[in-house]
């Protein structure tokens, strides 16, 4: 464990950020989720085991009677098909990280990814162990979160009518802060018109596939003079 002390240290600072969202969010789940007449227990499970955000947030609707295997995968692999190029980018990283990449590839949310591609490792910290704590400590927070929200919800009356919305709050603050701090923003506004015209296109219910494959179609088209310029993440 030699270096595992210092690399938590080290890494703390930079995921306060994602302490402030994920303790509310996972509030936010457990109290959902304590409606549904679940104990506190099954939240911190999911939270473990699954770890999976807005899935997390879908799943809450997935426990009820009529609601197909089906639907649940699709929605599931739909919320979190984004994954897919986030791994991508960081193969590289994750294979030097030998065993430990498993849980790197298990715990990699929105802002976990945000932090990993654009945090500066301390020189006096392994790389290895700098990511997994700070990975690590992303998860702790919602497990946590999850598990306050769960006793609360199940003690305390609560309308949660809108509270689902954190979600979706907390993927536009992400939004902004990589907006902010990147050089080229073409990569955004080709995913911020796809959705507009998908959503235009083929309504609230149903934008979110095509607008996926517009996004993928324009990136790999133009991918050639989008790489001389996109910061890549290392």
């Amino acid at each position: 464990m030699k270096g595992y002390k210092t690399a938590f240290r080290k890494a703390f600072p930079y995921t306060i950020p994602v302490v402030t969202g994920y303790l509310f969010i996972g509030i936010a789940f457990g109290v959902m989720f304590a409606e549904k007449g679940y104990s506190f227990l099954w939240a911190v499970l999911m939270s473990t085991l699954v770890y999976a955000g807005s899935g997390q947030y879908l799943a809450v609707n997935f426990f009820v009677p009529g609601f197909s295997f089906l639907q649940a995968l699709f929605l599931t692999l739909m919320v979190n098909v984004r994954h897919i190029f986030y791994g991508i980018s960081l193969l590289e990283k994750f294979n030097r990280m030998g065993k430990k990449r498993w849980y790197m590839i298990f715990g990699l949310t929105d802002e976990t990814y945000s932090l990993l591609c654009t945090t500066n490792v301390p020189k006096d910290v392994e790389e290895e162990k700098f990511l997994l704590a700070i990975t690590l400590l992303n998860q702790s927070y919602w497990v946590i979160g999850s598990a306050i929200g769960g006793l609360a919800g199940a003690v305390l009356p609560f309308d949660s009518k809108g509270i689902d919305f954190a979600m979706t709050a907390l993927f536009v603050v992400i939004f902004v802060e990589q907006w902010m701090q990147s050089k080229n923003r073409i990569p955004a506004m080709i995913g911020v018109i796809s959705s507009i015209l998908s959503l235009q296109l083929f309504g609230a219910d149903s934008f979110i596939l095509p607008s996926m494959l517009i996004i993928i179609a324009v990136l790999f088209t133009g991918r050639g003079k989008l790489d001389a310029e996109v910061e890549e993440c290392h």
